[in-house]
């Protein structure tokens, strides 16, 4: 048996292993039953042996024919605007990149901003901070679009994987990489599962913590961490190289070849724009994220955009609906049987006596590390998430500086790894650096973070009156 096909028994050991093992006191058979399922199923992510979809499914079914959910309970998450809200933002994602308007934005912050190596890396920042809302899969934003014009930029001054990869190219692809954690952190829309976050926040303390909110809390300590993060880098992995006019002149051949605006991209910016001022004026009109999404949706297909046939051709979209709403259901099933309240009780009886503020610091760090043993942040999120909102419901702390840090971190996270996400993935694979590098820089750029996040944030957050 190969090495693939072993992995694929891997959850369902873990699960017959968990089945057997019998109930822990005071949680009921099926609450337990849903956690063995739902950790199956988390498990399954992790070794990818399978394609996430397929995993869900596989533990969605299963739960249904042993009569632990009705197949109408079942197929809720599938009508969930917090569903659509990631599928619609995909297909929006989509028109972004297939008009050419996120390779033109790219382009034209490093024309404008690309007048040194530090340059560069700032360019690359800002294209990450204009995009960040606007394209929802980090990985297609980090890997799609920005990764490859990283990679041509390097090896155009001369910088390669085998040849002088110090000159350049470790010091952009450093700086990409974490840009696009950060970005991924301002915004609600800014990584597929960050949608998570805010119906966990919904559903374990009824707050509403909606686009506006979510950019609201990051946006200060967010743009001191993408300042900082082009010096930072320069100083953990200094480049070489001292002229940069080479690619200075690539860049300008290259907005001369994409031509001017077209039609297509101005409707694209046009309605982009109409949904951020929208979202950031919901209090105006009380028009929910999804609505607005599904509203900017409609615009783009009704001006002609891009037909409705090219638009239904992005796969990645379904197959988020797909593994998206199945894992909602399962996540809220925990919920509604019982076990994440168990597993909250029970861990809060053994804290009883220490701060509300060290304990909840105590968790948030437990948390962001803990990412070292996760490859993916959407498992990292499912998996810890919910269990630390239910503990820290019980903590006498304002429920948004909860749920903004833990949602935060939930990104910032990914610094730690080269296998932490996609774009990350990406980003390592272009072979500029060596793990144990990746993992020595990463480390510290974990500590700028929460240096950032933690002095900078609690600042701005007693400013807009989380706590």
């Amino acid at each position: 048996m190969d090495n693939k096909n072993l992995k694929k028994i891997y959850p369902i050991i873990a699960g017959m292993v968990l089945w057997i093992t019998g109930l822990p006191s005071g949680l009921n058979e099926s609450g337990y039953q849903i956690f063995v399922v739902f950790i199956s199923v988390i498990i399954s992510l992790l070794v990818r042996a399978v394609p996430m979809a397929i995993s869900v499914l596989t533990g969605l079914s299963f739960s249904v024919l042993i009569g632990l959910i009705s197949l109408k309970d079942a197929l809720k998450g599938y009508s969930d605007s917090t569903t659509w809200l990631v599928v619609i933002a995909f297909l929006i994602a989509g028109v972004v990149i297939d008009t050419g308007l996120g390779r033109r934005i790219s382009l034209l912050c490093i024309h404008a901003l690309g007048k040194s190596i530090i340059g560069l890396g700032y360019a690359l920042c800002t294209a990450e901070l204009i995009l960040g809302p606007l394209v929802p899969s980090n990985t297609a934003r980090g890997g799609g679009i920005l990764a490859p014009i990283v990679d041509s930029m390097s090896r155009t001054l001369g910088s390669t994987p085998n040849q002088s990869p110090e000159k350049a190219g470790q010091y952009l692809h450093l700086v990409g990489a974490h840009a696009n954690l950060i970005t991924a952190a301002m915004f609600l829309t800014g990584m597929a599962a960050n949608p998570l976050i805010s119906k966990m926040a919904l559903d374990i303390f009824q707050i509403e913590f909606d686009w506006l909110n979510w950019a609201l809390g990051s946006i200060v300590p967010g743009l001191v961490g993408l300042a900082g993060l082009p010096v930072l880098i320069k100083y953990l992995s200094p480049p070489t190289i001292k002229s940069i006019q080479p690619i200075r002149d690539k860049i300008k051949d290259e907005i001369k070849v994409i031509g001017p605006w077209t039609r297509p991209e101005i409707f694209t910016v046009l309605t982009l724009g109409m949904m951020l001022l929208l979202w950031s004026t919901k209090p105006i009109h009380d028009l929910g994220t999804t609505t607005v999404a599904l509203l900017g949706l409609l615009t783009i297909l009704l001006l002609g955009t891009i037909s409705w046939d090219q638009m239904v051709k992005n796969y990645k979209a379904w197959d988020t609906l797909i593994w998206l709403g199945g894992l909602i259901t399962l996540a809220t099933s925990l919920k509604n049987l019982g076990f994440i309240s168990w597993f909250a009780e029970n861990i809060q009886q053994h804290l009883t006596g220490i701060s509300p503020l060290l304990l909840f610091l105590s968790l948030a760090l437990i948390y962001f590390y803990s990412m070292y043993f996760f490859s993916m942040l959407t498992a990292h999120i499912l998996a810890l998430a919910g269990a630390i909102f239910m503990i820290a419901s019980g903590v006498d702390l304002n429920p948004f500086i909860i749920v903004g840090v833990i949602a935060y971190f939930s990104n910032l996270s990914g610094c730690l790894t080269n296998y932490s996400t996609g774009p990350i993935i990406i980003y390592f694979g272009n072979g500029y650096l060596l793990p144990l590098p990746w993992f020595k820089i990463g480390f510290l750029v974990s500590i700028y973070h929460l240096v950032v996040w933690i002095s900078v944030g609690s600042i701005w957050w007693r400013i807009i009156g989380w706590w």
